[in-house]
Parts: structure tokens; C-alpha cells; sequence
């Protein structure tokens, strides 16, 4: 008996042993659920979430759901939380249900997203933010169910929905939304319902006309042209309060599909079918008897129909065999170029080993281009908030030499006079400056103003008419909120302008080193903000164009600042097309004191080339020194090698920091912002992060100096 008892306690304690075995929730899982307490305020209505020391599975944490070891699903909608979502929800990779709505959240959407959640409602919160959707919502392609409605959100929506043939319900109502409907919503194949009223999107509604809705509610925007007459097929439609045409006779609308086929991919007849026809030629007093013969024809007339029918069945025979035997040497092999792809084409967490290659292999943004796109089943990596096809090089010179035209531009064509009358002549008084490329004058056209800037085309290097043209098509489909955007150009003369928005604040080098009493004071904050859009720019440049774009002379003087200093690169994709090769020396490209080492060597410029100088950029932020200081000291005229051996020495950092923004950051974040540019300036180029690593590492930086009270 005590022999059974002592076993029956066994056989109990490893039961026990193996429940608190499972019910360990896995440690990523663990620490993006403390993140996610902690960025909610820790509120008191997530009655057993813990900061530490706790488990969400075992511990049976409100609205945590787990299979196993991880976290499914998370339900805490209508607890009236406040605070953000921190920045490790993509840690979350068996999160399947995400529902946050009917909350008091704030701030952007996360940049960090659960990369496999198929249903995600974050409606009924505060979110704001003009910047769209974050590049990480591209790798959520499994979503079923999308609600942000009811938020704070603006700007365009993002040209991001590429690869989401799985969702059913998209609810992006009553924010703030702007522009026209992005161009890969026709890629939404199972889409039933879309609510986007109380908005003030624009344009016309071509793109939805192909989609199997059910429900469409566009109520309340600025949507302008025809209404699809698909749209008559909808069971629940709701139009009212745009500025739509209605009418019997409403123009032909365009659809994803091949012409001369519908949905489907079955072969559709512009003219009535055949049905149709007879029906209209049989009279209703004269059926088709059950015997099968008709009424009015004889059977003369019958064998002639019927031998004409014979005859057009072995001309459109042969017409086949003619036409589809070879296709190949019928149309030169042009079944096989590449088709159309995606920027979203490429990997979700790392980037393709690929060489980078010339700008020119770009096609211009989806507004301009009118060619179906097909995206392979490969994975994604997140692109930006607006996305610019692309195409294989040769097939496209193929394609535009056949025509005899240049590809399509996204920018307005000027002539040399409306630039002379708006520039005063290139008079020095509307000088802005001398960069790398050329001169920067200031234009005022249509009361708007401009800066133009004036290529020198008297190198050997400068291109000619032809690929001048490529480089004016290429960089006007470069589409971020961080990267300046191409407006217009002018190519008369033998001349070469590009004409881009006026930035009135000037450039982060001025700012931080003019010795005018007027500059503004940038702030710690304003710093983080400006380092981590420049990071967004070039990581955009190099993990989301493809082929990746090289800017090869990244510097402070390259950052512009608008009247709230938000950054904007300039000049990105100017040098790939100046500089057709690889290389390029340190002193044309502007950058001799503080190229990377490996560039100083060799005169090639890498992804990671633009790693380093992104690295001193930071170091300027920080010291507010200049890269090169010829009125130092010796030792100190170098701003990289004066700084590195300090940045790990926390009393040397106190020192060395801007005296502009001391006592406006704690310990921790300028220890945190220190690595970061330890990493980028890296003698040895492998040993560099790559853009996205350093844009998710100022991102923790930000988020964990909110939690400390020291950003606002």
C-alpha cells in the first residue's frame, strides 16, 4: 500500500512537472508582451500582465489565448487602454488574431508588426501619423480581416496591398486619408467588403471595378469621373456625398484583366453574344419546335447554315495553326521577357545579395504605368509608402527603342524660358548654393516656390540625350516621405534641370554649423527625429528598390529640413547615372573627409559605404562638430577619429556632446544612440548593420527614451 502511494506521488509530481513545462511561454513572446504592458501604461485593466516575472500562458493573462507555448491571440478591445504599441510586436510570429479596437491608443502605427496575424482590428483609437502604413505592414500577407477605422491617420494610403489576395473585410473609415486609391487594390481578389467613407480620398473609383464586392460604402470623400457599371452588381452600395457622374452612357472602365478576357480569365465579346443575336432574329411567335426544326427555314437553308459552318470552323483552324505554331519566331522571342514586378519583391528579413546595380533599371511610379502586374509567390520585404514598378533593363530598352520613345516621366516638363523668367536668368541673386552635380537656384513658378538645380554637363562622365532622359524617368519614380520628390525637369539646349520643392529652413549641415545668430536650436528630440528619417530614406534606397539604389554621397548638407524639420534626402539617384561604373572618386563625390575606409582604397561605393557616412551624419547630430575641422587641432580636425575612442567611455561621451541639447536626454539613451554609431562607422564594411537594422535600433531608442520622459 505505501509502495502504490509513493508511486501514485510520482506519477503526480511529473505530471506536475510536465503542465509547467507547458504552459512556459516562449521567451520572444514573453518579452513582446512586456513591452506591449509597459508602452499601455501598464493599465490596471490587463488584470495578470507583468512588467516580469510572470507567464501569459501559464498564468492565464487577460485576453492572451495560446496554443502550446505561444501566443495566438491577444482580445482587448473596450478596456479603455492609453499609451502606444510599442516596438516589438513582430516578435509575436504565431500571433493569428490581433484586437485592440475601442481603446485610447495613440501615436503612429508600429513599425514593427506580427508578421502572420490574419485578423488585425486596431479601429475606435487614436492613431495619427501622415507617414501611411509602416514597411513592415507588407509582410503581413495572411490578413483575412483589416480595421484601423475611427482613427487620426492621413495622408495617402500606401500602394502596399500587392500581395493581399486573402482579405475579405478592409475598413479604413473615418480617418483622414488623402489622394487618389492606391493601385494595388485591384490585386484584392477575395475582397467582399471596403468601407473607406468619411475620408477625402480622390480621383476616380477604375481601380475597384474589377473587385467581387458586396459591400462598398465610399460615402463622404472627394471621388470624382464614372461610376464602374460593375458597381451595379454590388448588393450594398453607398456613394452619396462624392462628386460622381451618373448617367446611362458611362464610359468603357479599365480592368486588371488581359483585354478580351473577364475575372475569370475566360474569353469575353465586347459586341451581344450569340444568344443574344438569335434571340433577336428568332421571333417570340415562332419557337424552336421539340422535334428540332424550326418553323421558318427550310431544310435547304438548314444544310447551308450548316455547311458555311463547316467552312468557318477550318479557316479559323487554320488561322490557329498559323498564328500559334511558332510564336517564338513569329514575335522575336517576346514571350520571353520578364514580366512587371513589384518593389515588394524581396525578402522579408534579408536583403537579396545582390550587386548594386544602375538606377536606370527602374520603371517609373504606378501612376504612370498602365502594365499588369503579376507578382511571384516569393516573400516580401516591406516596401515604402509609395511604391514604383520595376522592370528588367534590357526589356525595357527593348520595349521603348520598338517605339522610338522615351519611358514615361512622373514630373512636370518645363521649358528653358519658364526657368529663365523664374530664376531671373540664373542670376546669382537666386543662388542657393554649389553642390556635387552642379548649382541650386531658387524659382518661383506659379506662385510656388522651387529650387532648380542646374547639372554641370561639361564632363566627359555627363551622359547623353538618351540616358539623360533614363535619369529623369528613373529618380522621378524614387516615392518616400523622406526623399525629396523630382517635380519637374528641362532637357532643352543641351541643358539638364531638375526642379525640386524649396526647403526654406536649408540643409542639417548649415543649421548645425552656420554661425548665424537665426539658425534654429535642435533639440534631442528633433535630432532622433532627423537621424531616423534619414535612416528610413536610405533604407528605402537600398532593401526597397530593386535593383538597390546607392546614394554615394550621403552627408549633412544632403538633409533638408522643412518648417517642422522633417528630413529630406536629395540628390538620391543623381550619382548611380553620372557615374556609370562602380566607382567613383572620393573627391567628386563631395565626400574626402570622412569617406569610408574601404572607398578611400578602392574608389567603390557599397550599400555599406552609405552605412558609414550615415554614421558620421549621427556624429555630427551629436557633437554639433563639423566631419573635418581644419581649425582644430591635429588630432581633433578628423570628426571619426577624434570621437570613436569616446563613444564607449561614458564621462568622455558626457563631454563631447553638442552643449545645444545637454540635460535633455537620460544616460541610457545616449549610451543607446553611441553603439549605434559605433556600429555604422566600422572600419571592416561586413561588420556594419545593414539601413533596417539601424532604422528598428533608433526606433528602441525612441520608444524606450518615451517610456523614460524624456520625448515628447
Amino acid at each position: 500500500m505505501t509502495c502504490n502511494a509513493e508511486g501514485f506521488l510520482f506519477v503526480i509530481l511529473l505530471n506536475t512537472m510536465f503542465v509547467s513545462i507547458d504552459a512556459a511561454t516562449n521567451q520572444p513572446d514573453v518579452s513582446a508582451l512586456q513591452n506591449l504592458f509597459t508602452s499601455m501604461n501598464s493599465g490596471k485593466e490587463l488584470k495578470g500582465w507583468s512588467e516580469n516575472g510572470t507567464d501569459p500562458c501559464g498564468d492565464l493573462w487577460i485576453g492572451v489565448i495560446c496554443l502550446d507555448n505561444d501566443v495566438t491571440e491577444i482580445h482587448l478591445s473596450g478596456l479603455h487602454l492609453t499609451g502606444n504599441l510599442g516596438y516589438r510586436l513582430d516578435q509575436l510570429t504565431s500571433l493569428i488574431f490581433l484586437d485592440l479596437s475601442d481603446n485610447h491608443l495613440s501615436g503612429e502605427l508600429p513599425y514593427q508588426l506580427p508578421p502572420n496575424v490574419q485578423q488585425l482590428n486596431l479601429g475606435g483609437n487614436n492613431f495619427s501619423g501622415s507617414g501611411g502604413f509602416p514597411y513592415s505592414f507588407m509582410s503581413m500577407i495572411h490578413l483575412t480581416f483589416l480595421n484601423i477605422s475611427n482613427n487620426h491617420l492621413s495622408g495617402d494610403i500606401n500602394d502596399v496591398f500587392w500581395r493581399f489576395s486573402n482579405l475579405t473585410l478592409l475598413d479604413l473609415s473615418f480617418n483622414n486619408f488623402t489622394g487618389k486609391l492606391p493601385q494595388s487594390f485591384s490585386n484584392l481578389s477575395d475582397l467582399s467588403t471596403m468601407y473607406l467613407q468619411n475620408n477625402a480620398l480622390s480621383g476616380d473609383l477604375n481601380v475597384l471595378s474589377s473587385l467581387p464586392l458586396q459591400n462598398l460604402n465610399l460615402e463622404n470623400n472627394h471621388f470624382t469621373g464614372w461610376i464602374p457599371a460593375t458597381f451595379d452588381s454590388i448588393p450594398n452600395l453607398k456613394l452619396a456625398g462624392n462628386n460622381l457622374e451618373t448617367g446611362t452612357a458611362s464610359p468603357p472602365q479599365p480592368s486588371s484583366t488581359p483585354f478580351g478576357e473577364d475575372s475569370n480569365g475566360t474569353a469575353r465579346n465586347n459586341g451581344p453574344s450569340a444568344q443574344d443575336l438569335d434571340q433577336q432574329s428568332t421571333p417570340s411567335s415562332s419557337p424552336i419546335s421539340q422535334s428540332g426544326s424550326t418553323s421558318n427555314l427550310s431544310t435547304g437553308a438548314v444544310a447551308g447554315i450548316a455547311i458555311a459552318s463547316v467552312f468557318a470552323i477550318s479557316v479559323i483552324a487554320f488561322i490557329i495553326i498559323i498564328f500559334c505554331l511558332k510564336p517564338q519566331e513569329r514575335f522575336g522571342n517576346k514571350g520571353k521577357q520578364q514580366t512587371v514586378v513589384s518593389l515588394a519583391t524581396q525578402s522579408l528579413t534579408v536583403p537579396p545579395k545582390r550587386e548594386p546595380l544602375l538606377i536606370s533599371d527602374t520603371l517609373p511610379c504606378t501612376q504612370v504605368s498602365n502594365q499588369e502586374v503579376r507578382l511571384p509567390e516569393a516573400s516580401l520585404k516591406p516596401p515604402p509608402t509609395d511604391i514604383c514598378r520595376r522592370q528588367n533593363s534590357k526589356d525595357r530598352e527593348k520595349e521603348a527603342s520598338s517605339r522610338n520613345m522615351v519611358p514615361p516621366i512622373a514630373a512636370t516638363k518645363y521649358s528653358i524660358a519658364e526657368l529663365q523668367v523664374a530664376t531671373g536668368s540664373f542670376n546669382e541673386q537666386h543662388l542657393l548654393g554649389k553642390g556635387t552635380y552642379g548649382t541650386v537656384y531658387k524659382a518661383t513658378l506659379h506662385n510656388q516656390a522651387l529650387a532648380v538645380k542646374k547639372l554641370d554637363t561639361s564632363g566627359p562622365e555627363f551622359p547623353d540625350k538618351k540616358r539623360i532622359m533614363e535619369l529623369i524617368s528613373s529618380i522621378s519614380c524614387l516615392c518616400h516621405p523622406n526623399l525629396t520628390q523630382l517635380v519637374g525637369y528641362c532637357t532643352e539646349h543641351g541643358q539638364c534641370l531638375l526642379i525640386y520643392n524649396f526647403f526654406e529652413m536649408g540643409n542639417l549641415y548649415d543649421i548645425l554649423h552656420s554661425s548665424l545668430a537665426k539658425r534654429p536650436k535642435l533639440t534631442w528630440n528633433a535630432r532622433m527625429n532627423i537621424a531616423l528619417g534619414a535612416a528610413r530614406a536610405l533604407e528605402y534606397l537600398h532593401e526597397v528598390c530593386c535593383p538597390p539604389v546607392i546614394h554615394r554621397s550621403f552627408k549633412s548638407a544632403k538633409i533638408l529640413l522643412d518648417e517642422e524639420l522633417n528630413p529630406y534626402l536629395s540628390d538620391s539617384g543623381i550619382a548611380s547615372y553620372l557615374h556609370s561604373s562602380g566607382e567613383v572618386s572620393a573627391h567628386s563625390s563631395g565626400s574626402i573627409t570622412f569617406c569610408a575606409p574601404e572607398h578611400a582604397i578602392s574608389g567603390i561605393f557599397t550599400s555599406k559605404t552609405d552605412v558609414y557616412c550615415f554614421g558620421v551624419v549621427m556624429l555630427e547630430l551629436l557633437t554639433g562638430r563639423k566631419p573635418f575641422d581644419r581649425n582644430k587641432p591635429r588630432n581633433e580636425k578628423s570628426l571619426v577619429r577624434w570621437a570613436i575612442p569616446q563613444l564607449h567611455d561614458i564621462d568622455a561621451l558626457a563631454r563631447m556632446v553638442d552643449r545645444d541639447i545637454q540635460g535633455q536626454y537620460t544616460a541610457k539613451s545616449l549610451s543607446r544612440f553611441a553603439d549605434i554609431i559605433s556600429l555604422s562607422v566600422q572600419p571592416e564594411p561586413e561588420f556594419r548593420p545593414s539601413m533596417s537594422e539601424v532604422v528598428q535600433s533608433l526606433q528602441e531608442l525612441m520608444q524606450k527614451a518615451h517610456f523614460d520622459g524624456r520625448l515628447e
